[in-house]
């Protein structure tokens, strides 16, 4: 068979073009769905939501006695109260709350009397050393965002969220076809001539690191037709084929003919040494992967190619390449038609990092387990010399190199969603967020602890939001205040209304019990302004001083029935059913300081704000109004 290498084509073109040819075929990751026990390790194929909260009842944080607040008040050290025994119930860490009780008193703070009745020297706030429903989750909030990974603590809050099931992302099946007629396999006593297969083995395991799950097919001799047969029945029963050997240039070298005859050939001979003989081939939406024999150019075509496809399939990064700096022990020299990939061993010299070239040799496998790092060598340069510095890339673990984006402040049920887009956009992105309130988001910023802040400030004096707050606390500037959302605030109420409260004048009336937000939030502020403005007492409202930090954590507590009303916004109401009266609409900004602007996490940031997938999640949610977002409002 004449033969010859159909291409010599530039390693980042051809991995551009392969990824291109590929999507357009339609390659694309299958979806499962398995049960969350076993889910640890997987990659989830869309949000996960919480279907109840947790913990899912009133439960006693402390061992002790569950009575009611009011028939405490009044206790002191000199003003004992002697609680009868019909008045409380013994609970213990985790019990549920009795009905019409709404505190707990820690068994140390009590003297108990012989009648059985118990005497206390201080009175119990209302909801004290009491879990409250959602305080770890709540029912409708994001556990996980697509494309992550589940960890074992992720499985454990899924299931006390109520999820039992979770999609996850296939993992894609790999066939692996060694070839050969001198191959065999492994074995402690090979015949002279036997080449032992230990390829297969070394490419099942950078599969399994990959979370791929490896198919190896058994050795097909080098016969056409044969091969032709393996390669059908991977492309039957695999997402992914490699096919080992045959990719060169001797006179059994089927493996160009093969792939062309089931599929397509895009591109057979890469730049790049060792692994020139790679194979790019495809059948419809299938890659199949011609690989070299040579141990040490399979590695590099295994890694070059195939790594990019599991990571395109799982639209998440499965490792991240680290360089660094280092100085050559002694030259290299390369031809110019490659891109060389040069194994070094690595040492700390006298405070450099020092790279000693190791064999080069494409059947040296034993070179690869020694390597500390691999020195790239572009095309086109003839090499480097002793003592120059030069990049390396490790190959030993160093950890470090995850970019999150840190979002501090007012809680808002749309960061859940910028969170999974931002990831699905950006697989190298995440997000963490941390509801502070607006105040603590503003005190985040200055402190240069977060990249973003949601702040929601009224200014009593002129109705504005955020403007004075930021000029007060910011006088020297540094920040930009950008546009998000307009938002419904108003109070939240059990389905029906029963209790018929309908303005902030009756949450004074008997038997109304309130569930608040932290001081400091935004929401607060705003709760503290409307009772100042209708003249009312706020110590007249049952459970004013009951705090959550979250507008979905104060609807769960009404939905729940540990609570009557709260101040929160339309959408936290509409998920969890309840009725809304509706009492202003608010702006809802991010404040984000200019040492954060510019990178690529805030710039993203700022593309999801303005793009139609937003605005369309948000209408989704309902109770948003979106004017401008992504535009600064004003550049302090």
């Amino acid at each position: 068979m004449a033969f010859e290498y159909l291409t010599n084509i530039p390693l980042d073109k051809a991995k551009k073009d392969y990824a291109d040819i590929l999507k357009d075929n339609g390659f694309m990751a299958k979806k499962e769905t398995v049960p969350v026990p076993f889910s640890s390790g997987r990659v989830t194929a869309s949000p996960v939501y919480a279907s109840i909260c947790a913990p899912h009842y009133p439960a006693s944080a402390m061992d002790g006695i569950a009575v009611s607040a009011s028939s405490t008040f009044g206790a002191g050290e000199t003003t004992p109260v002697i609680l009868d025994k019909s008045s409380f119930i013994v609970v213990d860490t985790g019990d549920p709350i009795p009905e019409n009780m709404d505190a707990v008193i820690m068994i140390e703070d009590i003297v108990w009397l012989e009648d059985g009745s118990a005497k206390i020297f201080a009175p119990a706030s209302p909801w004290q050393h009491i879990r409250q429903i959602g305080e770890d989750i709540c029912a409708g909030e994001m556990i996980l965002a697509s494309n992550m990974k589940i960890s074992p603590s992720a499985v454990g809050a899924m299931l006390a969220g109520g999820v039992m099931e979770v999609d996850v992302i296939k993992m894609p099946v790999v066939g692996i076809i060694p070839t050969g007629d001198e191959i065999v396999p492994p074995t402690p006593d090979p015949a002279p001539g036997d080449i032992i297969e230990f390829n297969s083995s070394i490419f099942s395991s950078m599969l399994r690191q990959w979370d791929a799950q490896p198919y190896t097919f058994p050795i097909i001799p080098d016969k056409f037709d044969e091969i032709k047969a393996a390669v059908e029945e991977a492309l039957e029963k695999c997402d992914i084929v490699i096919l080992n050997a045959g990719s060169s240039a001797g006179r059994e070298d089927f493996s160009t003919e093969v792939i062309k005859s089931v599929g397509n050939v895009l591109y057979h001979g890469i730049a790049i040494k060792p692994g020139k003989p790679a194979i790019l081939g495809y059948k419809n939406g299938k890659p199949i992967l011609g690989v070299p024999g040579y141990p040490v150019s399979g590695i590099l075509v295994i890694e070059q190619f195939l790594k990019p496809i599991i990571e395109n399939w799982y639209n998440c990064s499965v490792t991240k390449d680290v360089y660094r700096k280092a100085v050559l022990s002694k030259t290299v020299v390369s031809g110019l038609k490659y891109e060389e990939f040069v194994r070094v061993r690595l040492g700390m010299v006298n405070g450099k990092l020092v790279a000693s070239p190791l064999n080069r040799g494409s059947g040296v496998v034993s070179s690869f387990m020694k390597a500390d790092g691999i020195l790239e060598i572009p095309q086109g340069v003839e090499g480097y010399e002793a003592g120059e510095e030069v990049d390396i890339r490790l190959l030993r673990e160093e950890k470090e190199l995850a970019n999150t984006l840190v979002a501090i402040g007012s809680h808002d049920p749309l960061l859940d969603e910028i969170m999974d887009m931002l990831h699905s956009v950006d697989n190298s992105l995440f997000m963490s967020s941390s509801h502070t309130g607006s105040m603590g988001g503003i005190m985040a910023v200055k402190r240069k602890e977060t990249h973003i802040a949601g702040v929601h400030l009224l200014d009593e004096n002129d109705g504005t939001y955020n403007f004075s707050y930021i000029k007060k606390f910011f006088p020297a500037g540094g920040v930009r205040l950008v546009e998000c959302v307009e938002r419904t605030q108003g109070l939240m109420l059990k389905e029906g209304n029963p209790l018929g409260i309908n303005t902030i004048s009756d949450l004074t009336k008997s038997g109304v019990r309130f569930v608040n937000r932290q001081k400091g939030s935004g929401t607060r502020i705003l709760t503290d302004y409307l009772c100042k403005k209708e003249n009312i007492d706020t110590s007249s409202i049952y459970g004013y001083g009951r705090e959550e930090f979250t507008h979905t954590s104060v609807a769960a507590q009404i939905a729940s029935d540990t609570a009557d009303a709260g101040m929160g916004i339309y959408s936290a109401a509409k998920l969890y059913g309840l009725d809304f009266v509706p009492v202003c609409m608010e702006q809802y900004d991010l404040l984000i300081p200019d040492s954060a602007w510019d990178t690529p996490m805030v710039q993203k940031l700022i593309e999801i704000l303005k793009s139609k997938e937003f605005h369309d999640r948000l209408t989704a949610l309902g109770g948003y109004r979106l004017t401008d977002p992504g535009k600064v409002r004003e550049h302090f």
